[in-house]
């Protein structure tokens, strides 16, 4: 049964910055082939923020590109999302996520659902 946790989450003031991390318990499908990170509001459909895949590539949902940084450590089954220059706009339940099938969200096909979820940390920003 894979597993994953997060961490890191929290409230902020505009401007600053958090580090979410996800550790994977039991995740191998196809050596770890796409992992990332999604968020949602309330009343609002889960979108995608950030994913990365086997090879290291990543890519990242527009509103986010030049603030935030995935990265993994998958000696440790970890993966990360640095958060920086945070706007009230980025308060939201993250979800860290991994794909079951060879058809992933890397590469910013956000439509393609993981397989796996997280329970999800919540990220407050205040103006």
């Amino acid at each position: 049964q894979v597993q994953l946790v997060e961490s890191g989450g929290g409230s902020v003031q505009a401007g600053g910055s958090l580090r979410l991390s996800c550790t994977a318990s039991r995740y191998t499908y196809n050596s770890r082939l796409c992992m990332g990170w999604f968020r949602q509001t309330p009343g609002k459909e889960r979108e995608g923020v950030a994913a990365i895949d086997r090879g290291g590539r990543t890519s990242y949902t527009d509103s986010v590109k030049g603030r935030f940084t995935i990265s993994q450590d998958s000696a440790k089954n970890k993966l990360f999302l640095q958060m920086n220059t945070l706007k009230p706009e980025d308060t939201a339940m993250y979800y860290c996520a991994a794909a079951s099938s060879s058809s992933t969200f890397c590469g910013g096909n956000w439509s393609v659902r993981p397989g796996y979820w997280g329970q999800g940390t919540q990220v407050t920003v205040s103006s």
